[in-house]
């Protein structure tokens, strides 16, 4: 089974009643009224989580006329900023950037993860979704993904991928790329993906598996050389990247995804004028290009809180099959 984007919008349409599909009432007057709203990116500055913030806050700020500062909290593939934030107050002055590695691939990979990832929040909105890469340096001596398992398969445990953490859906891709090509890698994580990116550079690991969007500027420039993307077809920005489907790899067809999220129990109308002005953000000509430069990829229709609640735990279980299946079991450290 391919676990891709479409397979879990279509798993979470099957099981959604009707009472999840209606619109969104109009948020009440009265919040914000205090300084400042808190977004937590939960991976280090440069990051995807990181990246989206920064598009998103300022538009926020101006809408609520309430500083929206971006507070960066790494560690454990997302889940130490994913934990804050499901254990702040309700208030609707924490919210966090919903990440699939910390929502969706985390409750299968740790037993003990501290939160619940549906009923430990409010999740707010999906914002969109990411491809994620394969990438070598430029000068590597990889020209294509066939080249880098052969010299995998003869060199097991020796050819090293960088990824933004233990657990993280970036972690969980090398696994399965190991898996399915029959060879074994060497995992080498990060708190996030701009210090991977930046060992890459310096010739410390030869590969990583990535969020297109942290590394745009770094394949513009020539830097670095995409091997495999993740997404279904091939991306109009990298016509000549293939994918990992089209090189025979059909379940690496996936990508991150990232949302708006709280602790749960905020209140109904403090969510709903949080869609309401997250999805007035999201049509906004200078959102629209920013989204587009760094590939993130918006939704047709966007999800309802409770769409996107269904869509996370839907996600977390079809994953958590995938987990398994690898052999992953992890301790949060």
């Amino acid at each position: 089974m391919k676990f891709t984007r479409r397979t879990m919008l279509a798993a979470s349409a099957a099981t959604l009643g009707s009472s999840l599909a209606g619109p969104i009432a109009k948020a009440s007057p009265g919040w914000p009224t205090k300084q400042p709203i808190k977004l937590i990116a939960t991976f280090p500055p440069g990051g995807t989580a990181d990246t989206i913030s920064r598009i998103l806050a300022p538009k926020l700020t101006a809408a609520l006329g309430t500083q929206v500062v971006v507070e960066n909290k790494p560690g454990a593939g997302g889940t130490i900023g994913s934990d804050l934030a499901a254990k702040s107050a309700p208030d609707g002055y924490t919210l966090v950037i919903s990440h699939a590695s910390p929502l969706g691939i985390a409750p299968g990979i740790y037993p003990k993860l501290p939160y619940n990832v549906v009923t430990d929040f409010t999740h707010v909105a999906l914002i969109g979704h990411t491809p994620n890469v394969l990438i070598v340096p430029a000068e590597s001596p990889y020209k294509t993904l066939a080249d880098y398992i052969a010299d995998a398969k003869a060199k097991p445990d020796q050819i090293a991928f960088g990824s933004s953490g233990i657990g993280s859906n970036t972690h969980l891709m090398g696994e399965l790329l190991s898996s399915e090509a029959g060879i074994r890698l060497k995992h080498v994580p990060y708190k996030g993906s701009a210090p991977s990116l930046q060992d890459m550079l310096a010739g410390v690991i030869p590969s990583m598996f990535d969020p297109i969007t942290t590394n745009v500027p770094h394949i513009n420039s020539g830097k670095v050389r995409l091997l495999a993307v993740s997404s279904e077809k091939r991306i109009d920005m990298y016509p000549n990247a293939p994918t990992f489907a089209e090189q025979g790899f059909a379940k690496l067809t996936t990508s991150t995804w990232v949302g708006i999220s709280g602790p749960k129990g905020m209140a109904p109308e403090v969510v709903a004028r949080l869609y309401e002005e997250l999805q007035k953000a999201y049509k906004s000509p200078e959102v629209v290009e920013r989204f587009k430069e760094v590939v993130l990829l918006p939704e047709d229709k966007p999800m309802t809180p409770a769409e996107y609640t269904k869509f996370v735990g839907d996600f977390a279980t079809l994953w958590a099959g995938v987990s398994k299946a690898a052999g992953i079991q992890l301790e949060l450290g």
